[in-house]
């Protein structure tokens, strides 16, 4: 697969004075309005995508916000991608504090008309992705006694009809999260399952427009997280399910 990392010149940076994050699925939706947050509150951000001309597109809106940003080309459904996505962090950074598994996809079709192909595209993206970032990355968590953030959906607690593949990929986002979360505390790493609802995003096929002000907007989930990480490090809010104030008329 190629890989790419998206280098910009960056000023030397006092890592004294600042906290690293890494968001997968950052080039458009969640991920980059968490990515937009975290740098707007002076944390440095790298994000990753599949594709180089996202990553080329969202790391130059995002230096709008701060110069503190690295995009990278990495699959999540690939330890080894994940492994190097590391190491480019480490190069830019030297430090990994905060890591944001975020990327996802669903397929939404009856049991009997899903693909096989389609399922374990899922089921990778998904679940083994959350399993290869925490993977790629737990030992430099360990080192900064990080924090391991995981996108779920209320998905991950309410089946529903076409659901199976995305259910069952989400239900998974949830147990993972919340064992890692036990195996990790002992290091002093904190672990957050987080389970919006309705966001409006280009998911599915949406195209987010004034019909969607109803909706959980991407800030909203980066501010949520920015409240996660400001809290005091004895409490911690294991899981958390986010939803829309009002359902949509």
């Amino acid at each position: 697969m190629e890989r790419f990392c998206y280098f910009r010149e960056l000023k030397s940076i006092t890592m004294r004075e600042h906290k690293v994050a890494y968001i997968t699925g950052g080039t458009k939706g969640i991920g980059f309005g968490i990515a937009k947050v975290l740098l707007e509150n002076g944390i440095s951000v790298a994000f990753s995508g599949r594709k180089r001309d996202d990553v080329m597109k969202a790391e130059e809106e995002l230096k709008s916000y701060s110069e503190n940003v690295l995009g990278i080309v990495s699959d999540v459904r690939s330890l080894e991608s994940e492994q190097e996505a590391t190491k480019d962090i480490l190069e830019k950074f030297g430090r990994l504090d905060y890591v944001i598994a975020n990327a996802g996809l669903g397929i939404f079709k009856p049991v009997d008309e899903l693909t096989a192909e389609e399922w374990n595209d899922m089921i990778e993206t998904n679940l083994t992705g959350a399993f290869y970032t925490l993977k790629a990355s737990v030992e430099e968590l360990k080192k900064t006694e990080g924090y391991y953030i995981t996108i779920s959906s209320l998905a991950g607690a309410n089946f529903f009809e076409n659901g199976t593949g995305y259910n069952a990929s989400k239900f998974g986002v949830v147990g993972f999260t919340q064992a890692a979360m036990i195996d990790l505390r002992k290091y002093n790493i904190k672990s957050t399952v987080i389970m919006p609802g309705s966001v409006a995003t280009y998911f599915n096929g949406n195209i987010p427009s004034e019909k969607d002000s109803w909706k959980i907007q991407p800030q909203d989930m980066g501010n949520l997280i920015l409240d996660i990480l400001k809290m005091n490090p004895r409490v911690l809010p294991s899981k958390i399910e986010f939803r829309a104030t009002q359902p949509a008329k």
